[in-house]
């Protein structure tokens, strides 16, 4: 083989990875904006959880608001923009809902606590006429003991 005819490969190969290598780009960007959005939303139900855990501890726990807040914007130390917010709810026995300082006549009342957080993925890419929310968030509910 010549070298006239190796050194014309080369130049096709450059030209295809000249043609090739912005679409890769652009895929690459896509693929960490993907993981940095999923890895918000897996960091916004890990701190939903821990704000649900430390409120269904107890009754008085269930009333603390800033404590449950706290701990869900403590599970998650490495997320900025991370917010919190707590809520409780009670229900008789029979799924009616009735107020905190009330009571049932048909049964006990349960108290449920509600943790949602929400937090914004920072992106690599800009995605102009695209539908694109950042905002990762996540609602958990639990029984209070």
């Amino acid at each position: 083989m010549s070298v006239r005819a190796k050194t014309g490969r080369w130049g096709i190969a450059t030209v295809e990875f000249a043609l090739v290598s912005p679409l890769l780009m652009l895929l690459l960007a896509g693929v960490l904006d993907f993981g940095m959005l999923l890895r918000t939303a897996t960091c916004a139900a890990s701190a939903a959880r821990a704000g649900i855990e430390y409120g269904s501890r107890s009754a008085s726990a269930s009333m603390d608001y800033a404590g449950m807040q706290n701990a869900a914007l403590a599970a998650t130390p490495g997320v900025t923009g991370m917010t919190a917010a707590a809520t409780r709810s009670c229900q008789c026995s029979g799924g009616s809902a009735v107020s905190c300082t009330g009571s049932c006549a048909n049964g006990k009342m349960m108290i449920y606590v509600k943790v949602t957080a929400r937090a914004s993925a920072r992106t690599i890419f800009n995605y102009p006429g695209l539908t694109y929310s950042n905002l990762a968030s996540s609602t958990a509910s639990v029984r209070v003991q």
